[in-house]
C-alpha cells in the first residue's frame, strides 16, 4: 500500500524516523549511562539495568486512537523493517533508523484458541500464543532482533567493531543468538555456553548449524550464566543474556501484539508465562505499561508467572504478602522438563520487583499474581494441549498448568479468559515427549506418565505374509495385492472399521 493511500492524520506517523533519548538506567543506584556503550549492569554499583526514554512524555501527544490506527496500517506496508516486532518502533526502538533494523521473521506469531474440549478440561476460556513460530523456534528471537539491531547501529556508527557476541544458555538462547548474530557474519561472531547434557539434541543442533563456538560446561545454567558475567565484566564481548536491556526492549512486543490482536480490548485478559531468568515476564509488563500509560489500552491485564516446584525462586518470593518482610533466596534447581525455566537464582529479579510494584500501583490493585505447578503438571497439561491441536513447548504445557492452578486458587474470575505463552515449538523438547511414553523419566523428575496420554507407533507385520517391500525391492503382483490386502485387514480390525 503506497503512503498517499493512507488516512491523511496518520500519513506523516506511518514510516517512523530516529527520535527519543535513550539511557540505561541503574535499578540499584539510578545512575544513567550512554546507549553509545555495551553496558549490562551499572559500574559503579552492579545492579542491573533498564532502558528509559526520556523524551517518553512525546508519545504521549498522539492519542491511543490514533497510535492504533498507525500500528494497524502498518500492518500493510512492505518495507521488512515494519514487517517484524519493529512495528512498534517507536515503543521499541525509536533511536534506531530502519536501516539498522534486522528482520529474519520474528513476531507476530499467532493466538491460537483452544478448543472447547481443551478449555472444559481447564475451566477457562483460554488461548495460546505460539511463538515457537518464530524463525529459530522460540520467544528468544524478539530480544535478539533488538539487540541485534542495536549492535548493526553501533556498527554502522563506527561504536564498535569486530563484535563477538556470547551468552549463557538452556538452549533457545543460543539458537536464538547465532541465528541473529550469523546475520552480521563476518561483522559479528558468536559463541554460546551450555550445559553439558541438559540441553536437547534439537537446541544443540541450532547454533551449530549457524556456526557459532559451542562450549559445554559442567554444572547447570547457572554456573554457565556466571561464566559469561565475568567474560562479559573482563573482555569486549557483547553479551546476548536477558541481562541486556535491549533483549527486554525487544521482547515488550509480546504485549504489543496481543494489545493489537484483541484490538486492544485487553479488559478480562489474563496473560499467563513461564518466569526462567525473569527477563520474560519483566518484558510483558514493562510492554503493558507503556500501552496503557500511552493510552492506546485501557485496562491492565492480570499476569500470572508459572514457575515448576523443581525451580520457584521467585513464586517462593511473593508468597510473603508484606513486601517490607520480603527476601530474595536463590534455589538449587533440580532437573526440570521445562529446561529454560531451571534458573534458580534469575537476572532479571531486581528488574521484576521493581515493575511488579510499579504495574499494581498503576492498576489501582493486584495485578500480579505468581503460581507454582509440578512437573506431572506440566507434562500432562502439555500432552492433552498438544492431543487437542496445539504445538506446546514443555513451557507452554507449563504455563497451561499454571493458568489451572489459578483457576483453583480463585485468581481467575467469572469473565476472564487467558492468552498462554508457549515459547518455543513443541519439536525442540520431543525428547522429554520419547522419555513420558517409553516411562523412561529418571526418578529425579518426579513424572509417572499417564496411560492416557501415552502413545507409540504400532508395527503391522501380518503372519500370513511371507514377502514385504524393501528399499530397492518392491513386490510384484499377486505379491504386491497379498501385502495390501493382509495389511489393511489387520489395521482395519485393529481401528473396529466395518
Amino acid at each position: 500500500m503506497k503512503i498517499n493511500d493512507f488516512p491523511e492524520e496518520i500519513r506523516k506517523h506511518i514510516i517512523p524516523c530516529p527520535q527519543g533519548e535513550l539511557v540505561y538506567r541503574c535499578l540499584g543506584c539510578g545512575l544513567e549511562i550512554s546507549i553509545k556503550k555495551l553496558v549490562y549492569t551499572c559500574p559503579d554499583c552492579g545492579e542491573v539495568l533498564l532502558i528509559y526514554d526520556h523524551d517518553f512524555n512525546r508519545l504521549k501527544n498522539i492519542s491511543g486512537k490514533t497510535w492504533q490506527k498507525i500500528f494497524d496500517y502498518r500492518k500493510m506496508l512492505t518495507a521488512p523493517a515494519m514487517k517484524g516486532i519493529y512495528r512498534f518502533h517507536e515503543f521499541i526502538g525509536p533511536v534506531l533508523p530502519l536501516d539498522s533494523i534486522i528482520y529474519l521473521g520474528e513476531g507476530h506469531t499467532p493466538i491460537v484458541e483452544a478448543n472447547s474440549y481443551l478449555q472444559g478440561k481447564a475451566g477457562v476460556k483460554f488461548y495460546f500464543k505460539n511463538d515457537g513460530q518464530n524463525p529459530s523456534a522460540s520467544f528468544k528471537d524478539r530480544g535478539m532482533a533488538s539487540a541485534l539491531s542495536y549492535i548493526n547501529f553501533l556498527l554502522q556508527n563506527n561504536h564498535v567493531s569486530d563484535v563477538l557476541a556470547i551468552c549463557a544458555s538452556t538452549g533457545d538462547t543460543s539458537a536464538a543468538a547465532a541465528l541473529y548474530a550469523s546475520y552480521l557474519n563476518p561483522l559479528v561472531k558468536s559463541a554460546v555456553l551450555l550445559p553439558h547434557k541438559k540441553v536437547t539434541p534439537q537446541q544443540l543442533s541450532q547454533p551449530l548449524g549457524s556456526g557459532a563456538m559451542v562450549f559445554e560446561i559442567p554444572g547447570v545454567f547457572d554456573d554457565c550464566m556466571k561464566i559469561v558475567e565475568a567474560l562479559s565484566d573482563q573482555y569486549d564481548v557483547a553479551l546476548l543474556n536477558s541481562k541486556n536491556a535491549w533483549r527486554i526492549l525487544g521482547q515488550e512486543s509480546y504485549s504489543f501484539e496481543i494489545s493489537q490482536d484483541l484490538e486492544y480490548d485487553t479488559s478480562n485478559l489474563v496473560v499467563v508465562v513461564p518466569i526462567g531468568n525473569a527477563g520474560n515476564i519483566t518484558a510483558v509488563i514493562s510492554g503493558f505499561l507503556k500501552f496503557f500509560e500511552t493510552g492506546i489500552i485501557e485496562n491492565l491485564p492480570k499476569i500470572i508467572g508459572v514457575q515448576s516446584n523443581h525451580a520457584n525462586p521467585v513464586y517462593r518470593y511473593y508468597l510473603e504478602p508484606d513486601p517490607q518482610k520480603r527476601r530474595f533466596v536463590p534455589v538449587t534447581v533440580k532437573p526440570s522438563v521445562a529446561q529454560a525455566a531451571m534458573i534458580g537464582n534469575p537476572v532479571s529479579m531486581p528488574r521484576v520487583i521493581h515493575l511488579v510494584d510499579l504495574y499494581n500501583k498503576k492498576a489501582g490493585c493486584k495485578k500480579i499474581f505468581f503460581a507454582e505447578v509440578t512437573e506431572q503438571n506440566i507434562m500432562d497439561w502439555g500432552l492433552l494441549a498438544n492431543r487437542n491441536g496445539h504445538i506446546a513447548c514443555t513451557h507452554g504445557g507449563e504455563t497451561l498448568a499454571g493458568l489451572v492452578k489459578a483457576k483453583s486458587s480463585g485468581i481467575i474470575e467469572r469473565g476472564d479468559f487467558a492468552v498462554l505463552d508457549s515459547t518455543a515449538h513443541a519439536l525442540k523438547f520431543s525428547g522429554f515427549q520419547d522419555m513420558y511414553f517409553e516411562n523412561s523419566f529418571p526418578d529425579e523428575y518426579e513424572i509417572v506418565p499417564d496411560p492416557d496420554l501415552v502413545n507409540s507407533p504400532v508395527y503391522i507385520h501380518p503372519k500370513e505374509i511371507k514377502k514385504v517391500p524393501a528399499t530397492g525391492k518392491p513386490l510384484e503382483k499377486e505379491d504386491f495385492k497379498h501385502f495390501i490386502n493382509c495389511v489393511s485387514k489387520e489395521i482395519a480390525t485393529i481401528l473396529k472399521l466395518n
